[in-house]
């Protein structure tokens, strides 16, 4: 259906160029002002009928090649001094049609018979019959180098929608995979994080039911495999492009400080600076780094407190995470995984991340993401 709507319109467009160029001819043979004998009216109809057969180019080029090109040979006889602008349209149908040689057979005896049609018309010599068939083809040229622009132009339309296909094609391969890693991460780990998870709630269920006081190590486990679930379920959602629930950003900071707390650190957030919009990319990127920050701290720096602090500024956004662990200056601890994703997902933003022992003790991350960049 949508290839027959594309030929209604070429059809149009054909016709109108045709209507047009048989319009131009036949005002440039009247202003010549050729008696109405029946020589000049033999002329005034090839000038109409050789704009005209633009109309049927697409359909048969090597046709209207022919008719253009007599009909050109033709006024020319008849003392017409107009530009064989037809004959040059119908070249160019010809050439993009692929008739190459018949269009340059053609061409060369059109090109061979325009003086010696001047010189039949009787009104010349032979010098100003080959000056009268080169100026009719001096405009038309100009012409043709239009529609040869025209043509380059349509190409490129062609060429930029082949790479938008190939856009297309590659996004959609990737979102195909993309799919393909949350089946593989839904099937191989959300069975085994449930297990835990159900254990824990069952286990911690069961101590308080007996009046027994639940240990540490295993409301640790039920929260992590709380959390692991919570975190497995949102990568998931972000894979399969589920807008149903956005990713966790900057508004999901205050719970991971508030569960902190629960877990006996006394963890505290600042928020400084004018409040503002963030990239998401940006948001994400601070959620992880006061998650991993917080579990670090949870599990290895023995620290009473931890302080959070987001500073929002026109151009950036300042994270620091600061605790009184053990840390210090003279054992900085080896970096492990969690901090190197952390620093990756910094730099891939473009900003930069210090993670160091503090000089009073402790440990501290800081952060700072340009806004412009993650826009």
């Amino acid at each position: 259906m949508s290839k027959g709507r594309f030929r209604v319109r070429a059809g149009i467009r054909d016709g109108l160029i045709a209507v047009g160029v048989a319009a131009a001819l036949l005002a440039t043979g009247l202003s010549g002002h050729h008696s109405a004998t029946g020589l000049g009216l033999l002329g005034y109809v090839l000038l109409v009928v050789g704009g005209l057969a633009l109309a049927a180019g697409r359909r048969a080029p090597v046709a209207v090649l022919a008719v253009t090109g007599l009909c050109a040979v033709g006024y020319q006889a008849a003392g017409f001094d107009v530009a064989a602008v037809a004959f040059l349209f119908a070249v160019y149908a010809a050439m993009r049609a692929g008739h190459r040689i018949v269009t340059v057979a053609a061409s060369v005896v059109v090109l061979a018979s325009l003086p010696l049609a001047a010189l039949v018309s009787g009104l010349h010599d032979t010098g100003e019959a080959f000056a009268q068939a080169r100026g009719a083809l001096q405009i038309a040229w100009l012409i043709a180098a239009g529609a040869a622009g025209e043509a380059l132009r349509q190409a490129e339309q062609r060429a930029d929608e082949a790479e938008r296909t190939r856009e297309e094609t590659a996004r959609r391969r990737a979102d195909e995979e993309r799919l393909h890693i949350a089946r593989e991460l839904h099937d191989s780990l959300t069975h085994q994080i449930s297990v835990i998870k159900v254990q824990s709630e069952v286990a911690v269920h069961v101590a308080r039911k007996r009046g027994e006081q639940v240990p540490e190590a295993l409301l640790a486990i039920r929260e992590a495999g709380r959390e692991a679930s919570r975190e497995l379920r949102a990568t998931l959602e972000a894979l399969r492009d589920d807008d149903k629930a956005p990713p966790r950003g900057l508004d999901h900071v205050p719970e991971l400080v508030e569960r902190a707390g629960k877990s006996g650190l006394r963890a505290t957030l600042t928020i400084g600076g004018q409040r503002h919009d963030v990239p998401i990319a940006v948001g994400r990127t601070v959620y992880r780094i006061v998650q991993e920050s917080l579990t670090n701290i949870a599990r290895h720096a023995d620290a009473g407190t931890a302080s959070v602090r987001i500073d929002y500024r026109p151009d950036a956004l300042a994270i620091r995470i600061d605790d009184d662990g053990r840390a210090t200056p003279d054992s900085a601890p080896q970096p492990g995984i969690g901090l190197v994703g952390m620093r990756e997902r910094v730099t891939a933003l473009g900003g930069h991340l210090r993670a160091a022992p503090r000089s009073e003790g402790g440990f501290t991350v800081r952060a700072e993401l340009p806004l412009e960049r993650a826009s």
